[in-house]
């Protein structure tokens, strides 16, 4: 790894380089989030295939090669297909040390605003999540309390006025269950890493949801039988898998639908880590349903705390399932539309610390 990975990686705002023929060479991750794609998927397309520049600026850019000497345009709205136009500044600079080579770097104003909100909304988040852990721990005390005073209550009481008891008594152990996932979600001990066969958890996930949860969808298996083991804690793994088949067949219209549990192997997929050092994670394992999708509005925070999209959702257990995830040094993401929503977990192989040791 060179010196400026680690800078390269850590730019806020997008940035790209181009060859003497304007074909994309490399861009960083912001770009990356900016352009929702890749850099295996943008490599070697034409810059302008990709951006959008509501500005004569080919003939400007190929100037600026030729003389050596910086562009600065300010105020222009750049769009990438993938997105509606962003008011940006842009910055264009010979690349040192790499003839023909051009920087790019872009200033979305829009974006930055966006940026600025979202990290607002997490630590507001985190607080939250400080909060609920302390008020669940002393709430569930006295819902014990109250639970056991029903619970007697109900023995003196008729047949008909014992239907107010037991309210008293499901409704404090559905409070007292949400609390435990809020306790849970903030005490999620590191993974023990060991070797784990994904299939095996995946076979375990589904006859545990087949005769619960899942009871009424229909599940097609499509393994890779050649995957390698993965590095992993089986148990967390599990609970991230029986997570993803819940939302599942929750989403089933009357519960009834088709999940699909697939692996593969992808040896090129790489994840930018904070160091810049690209991690491998070549073993993916796709939960597939036939639901209606995620809502739209909240698509893009699915995996954030208190983010649901049902009704009476707590907006945990994606929450967990990522914060499981990233522990296992993995990626979890989402490809969602009607009637096909996807979620990918791609994680490392068992033998992967050998190797770079």
């Amino acid at each position: 790894m060179t010196e400026e990975e680690p800078l390269w990686a850590s730019l806020p705002i997008p940035a790209l380089v181009v060859d003497a023929n304007d074909l994309i060479v490399r861009i960083n991750p912001a770009a990356e989030g900016f352009l929702l794609v890749s850099q295996r998927a943008v490599a070697g397309e034409p810059l302008w295939d990709r951006l959008a520049v509501d500005a004569p600026l080919e003939e400007a850019f190929a100037r600026a090669r030729e003389s050596g000497a910086p562009l600065f345009v300010n105020d222009v709205d750049i769009g990438t297909g993938a997105r509606a136009p962003i008011l940006c500044s842009l910055q264009v600079a010979p690349l040192s040390g790499a003839p023909g080579q051009m920087l790019v770097l872009l200033s979305p104003r829009e974006l930055a605003g966006r940026m600025a909100q979202k990290s607002g909304v997490k630590a507001a988040a985190r607080s939250a999540i400080g909060m609920a852990e302390m008020l669940a721990h002393e709430i569930k005390n006295p819902l014990a309390g109250i639970t056991g005073a029903a619970q007697l209550l109900s023995m003196t009481l008729t047949a008909e006025d014992r239907e107010l008891t037991d309210l008293i008594v499901s409704e404090s152990r559905r409070i007292v269950a949400l609390l435990d996932r809020v306790e849970q979600f903030g005490n999620v001990i590191r993974p023990v890493l060991r070797r784990v066969n994904l299939h095996d958890v995946l076979d375990r996930a589904r006859r545990s949801g087949q005769v619960g949860f899942a009871a009424g969808m229909t599940f097609i298996e499509d393994y890779d039988p050649s995957l390698p083991p993965a590095l992993g804690d089986g148990d967390q793994l599990l609970q991230v898998v029986l997570n993803l088949l819940k939302n599942a067949a929750e989403a089933a219209p009357g519960g009834r639908g088709t999940i699909r549990l697939r692996t593969y192997y992808d040896g090129a997929l790489r994840v930018r880590q904070g160091d810049g050092a690209g991690q491998a994670l070549p073993l993916q394992v796709e939960i597939i349903d036939d639901g209606p999708g995620l809502p739209p509005d909240i698509a893009e925070e699915v995996f954030e705390p208190f983010v649901s999209g049902r009704e009476n959702g707590t907006g945990l257990g994606l929450a967990l399932a990522a914060k499981i995830i990233s522990e296992h040094g993995g990626w979890i993401s989402v490809d969602s539309a009607p009637g096909r929503t996807v979620f990918r977990m791609s994680l490392q192989r068992a033998d992967a610390q050998d190797k770079e040791g």
